[in-house]
């Protein structure tokens, strides 16, 4: 939030403006080849994709009756998209670099690209992961958010501190509303686990043979 007014002091050349326009340069041609191919899957993915996915799973788990788990999703997205990204972007309006090789809308800072690749890489982790296996998950994570930032850059779309601050804040707003709903999603895990228990034991007292 900080960069945000650091940003918004000075939209045209802020502090680390020198920073941006190297990254830049080093981001520049030929745009073709397998680089132009991972760049494009990668913004399609942060375009349809990446809200049909939370769709996807929204619809999983109120199937499943998980209303905690989907509580805790919208939440995340609604107040991490809409709010976070898209309050940024309207506070602060920074210029996108010039010929963007994609569509973009307003506003460079932050990249809502990156905000939803470190977003998505939280909700996964909370929901579908398990626990366990928690820290293989964050790294992989972390490889395809970092994935997500190079292709913004090397698609002319952001300046490299606009994705850095996207990818904390979607990353920061998943973690926070993990915190909030911590309590719930845990006593839902419990009646989850207990419904399950409960389930297997139905399902052995009807086959087991009766004995007398």
């Amino acid at each position: 939030m900080a960069t945000a007014f650091v940003v918004r002091a000075d939209i045209t050349y802020p502090p680390f403006q020198g920073l941006d326009d190297r990254w830049l340069g080093w981001m520049g041609g030929p745009h073709d080849g397998p680089y132009m191919a991972v760049a494009t899957v990668l913004n399609w993915f942060g375009g349809p994709v990446g809200a049909a996915l939370p769709l996807a799973l929204l619809v999983l788990l109120l199937v499943r009756r998980r209303l905690a788990s989907a509580g805790f999703l919208l939440a995340a997205y609604l107040g991490g998209n809409m709010l976070v990204i898209q309050g940024l972007k309207h506070l602060v309006d920074r210029p996108r670099p010039a010929d963007p090789l994609v569509r973009v809308d307003h506003g460079s800072f932050p990249s809502g690209h990156a905000a939803t690749a470190a977003l998505l890489v939280v909700v996964v982790g909370v929901l579908l992961v398990p626990a366990a296996r928690r820290r293989a998950w964050w790294y992989a994570g972390a490889a395809f958010t970092l994935a997500m930032m190079w292709s913004r850059t090397w698609l002319h779309a952001h300046w490299l501190t606009d994705t850095v601050a996207g990818a904390a804040a979607g990353a920061g707003a998943g973690l926070l509303v993990w915190w909030l709903f911590q309590p719930a999603l845990a006593r839902e895990g419990v009646r989850s686990h207990d419904r399950r228990g409960a389930a297997a034991g139905a399902d052995t007292d009807a086959v087991t043979p009766a004995t007398g």
